[in-house]
């Protein structure tokens, strides 16, 4: 993380924690974990392409699924994700 970047908003029903990469780090972040401490930590995923797929193979088509249902599944792609918006195209 690049300190000086990141910031801390606190109001009466919110937190904003802006978070920014250090100048040597690449790529896009996949996951983050919150919580009061580490022993309680949960895990939230970022928006992605890849995310996104996972998350819809293992709700619409659990382990026990066969190699035609994992064919005939649609093809979701993430387009464009900004703050107030994320576009994305189902095939």
């Amino acid at each position: 993380l690049a300190s000086p970047e990141t910031r801390v908003s606190v109001s009466a029903h919110n937190v904003a924690i802006v978070l920014a990469k250090a100048p040597g780090s690449a790529g896009p972040w996949e996951k983050f974990c919150f919580g009061l401490d580490a022993s309680v930590l949960q895990e939230r995923l970022f928006v992605s392409e890849e995310n996104v797929d996972g998350f819809l193979g293992r709700v619409f088509c659990p382990s026990s699924c066969s190699q035609s249902a994992l064919e005939s599944q649609p093809l979701i792609e993430v387009l464009d994700v900004a703050e107030d918006r994320m576009q994305m195209r189902l095939q």
